[in-house]
């Protein structure tokens, strides 16, 4: 596995998280975020690469900073 695709699978876990501490269903946070389901359910596993405009929009949404999502050492498996 690489380096990339191990932050990309911390950084869809931090965003699972997150989602979860605002009690959001991935069908309620898709629907804020305008994109499907299975586009957020890609990003939390990894299997897809957020884009800046959606991370932002993410952040706004669930009231972290970008600096929360992309810290990794507190990252609880």
């Amino acid at each position: 596995m690489t380096n990339e695709t191990t932050k990309l699978i911390k950084l869809g876990k931090n965003i699972q998280k997150a989602r979860k501490l605002k009690n959001l269903s991935q069908n309620e946070l898709a629907e804020m975020l305008n994109i499907s389901r299975e586009h957020l359910a890609k990003l939390e596993t990894a299997k897809r690469r957020i884009s800046l405009k959606l991370l932002f929009n993410l952040c706004d949404i669930l009231e972290v900073t970008e600096q929360e999502l992309f810290n990794f050492t507190n990252l609880t498996k």
